[in-house]
């Protein structure tokens, strides 16, 4: 169990939640669904080849964990096969799957490649965990006042960032 600084604040708690929050597929989030169904436009990969393939196209390395609960549901989505090759399993897109990745890669705007929409979907949540980087520092280090203004410019970004998905 993690100590609780004295000042109240837990910085590992509000890092746990962050790091749920970047795991959904909202605005802005991570994306790795769409991700790894680009990956597998090209050719059948094994779980690793799709962990390379995104590497390659976004610059962006998801762990393991990201990747292989996300082509197990795929798989149960029908939207991917996955085949037994030796002691590998082999996925491959399904017509439904490639619809939804062909659907995935067409450019919001015509000079728009798919690497560049996914890396700009990446740009924020790493943005959030350079600001949970800072909190969890003003948290170890910070006097109880500095951790309480902390609070209250995280409680600012936060509204703001609200205020820009309420714009039209």
């Amino acid at each position: 169990m993690r100590a609780t600084p004295s000042h109240g604040f837990d910085i590992w708690e509000a890092v746990d939640g962050l790091r749920e929050t970047l795991a959904g597929t909202g605005p802005g989030e991570p994306d790795i669904r769409t991700a790894v169904l680009v990956s597998l436009l090209e050719k059948p990969l094994h779980g690793y080849g799709v962990i390379q393939a995104i590497e390659e196209r976004t610059g962006w390395r998801p762990g393991a964990g990201e990747v292989y609960p996300t082509l197990q549901l795929l798989v149960d989505e029908q939207l991917v096969t996955a085949e037994q090759v030796g002691e590998r399993k082999l996925y491959s897109l399904t017509e439904a799957g490639r619809a939804a990745a062909e659907a995935a890669v067409e450019p919001a705007e015509p000079a728009e490649s798919a690497r560049e929409r996914i890396g700009r979907n990446m740009a924020l949540p790493k943005a959030g965990m350079k600001l949970a980087q800072a909190a969890a520092v003003v948290a170890q280090s910070g006097t109880p006042e500095q951790a309480e203004r902390a609070v209250a410019a995280i409680d600012e970004a936060r509204r703001t960032l609200y205020a820009i998905l309420a714009e039209d």
